[in-house]
């Protein structure tokens, strides 16, 4: 009996991407199955006699190990396969052999934790904001931070049309010897360049952002550019 699994779930198990994002990529038209275009992400593939391609590469097979890394992303570096923005993540980790995908991202002047994982079920559950899980991100700015700027910062801030839910903003402290002040942002959603788009209404500049916490991972123990293996459930 032959068994047959939906393009979606075959492309989320080789690493391929978050199975809901495989089924965007199926959409665009950038999988073959045999030589000829698939656009439906419930179309049914047989893994060990169809010939199944992205983007012109073989996906393989087989399923590959899963594997999920805490990298502690340094300052410079940008979160993509292509380097022609410059330094890129996979620099970092060209001693693992599987094609890991980071969940979620940080920009390139950000730095901190940074998971990657090649497990499609476990990328979808740690990004999609119906799950909630909170990020915790420390921040040095520079501008006044009083009572009311703290309640700006937690407020549902209109940011490129949406209104954000409320993060939680907390004073930590005042670096000695200097006019800027390091605050916690924790978010439990994390729209393009949110910190720094709060930030700006609230007439803050940020002089450095680290990513200290996804969920209960934290950044404890890591070096910039170093990485470790985790278990995530």
């Amino acid at each position: 009996m032959i068994s047959k699994i939906r393009l979606q779930k075959f492309l989320s198990e080789r690493g391929i991407d978050s199975r809901r994002n495989c089924a965007e990529i199926i959409k665009k038209g950038l999988i073959t199955v045999n030589g000829v275009i698939t656009t439906e992400p419930g179309f049914h593939v047989d893994p060990d006699d169809d010939s199944i391609c992205f983007q012109g590469k073989h996906v393989s097979k087989t399923k590959e190990k899963k594997r999920t890394i805490a990298l502690y992303k340094p300052r410079g570096y940008i979160c993509s396969t292509s380097d022609k923005d410059g330094k890129t993540v996979y620099e970092l980790i060209k001693d693992i052999p599987e094609r890991l995908l980071p969940v979620g991202r940080l920009d390139k002047d950000s730095e901190g934790l940074l998971l990657m994982s090649n497990d499609g079920d476990l990328i979808n559950r740690l990004t999609h904001p119906r799950y909630e899980h909170e990020k915790t991100y420390e921040v040095t700015v520079s501008g006044t931070v009083d009572n009311k700027i703290i309640d700006l910062l937690q407020s549902r801030l209109l940011i490129d049309g949406y209104r954000i839910q409320p993060a939680k903003v907390k004073f930590l402290r005042q670096i000695p010897d200097s006019n800027r002040t390091l605050l916690e942002f924790r978010l439990k959603e994390g729209r393009n360049r949110q910190i720094r788009k709060m930030c700006e209404l609230a007439n803050l500049n940020i002089h450095r952002l680290i990513r200290k916490k996804t969920g209960n991972v934290s950044l404890t123990g890591l070096k910039p550019g170093k990485w470790r293996e985790i278990n995530v459930h």
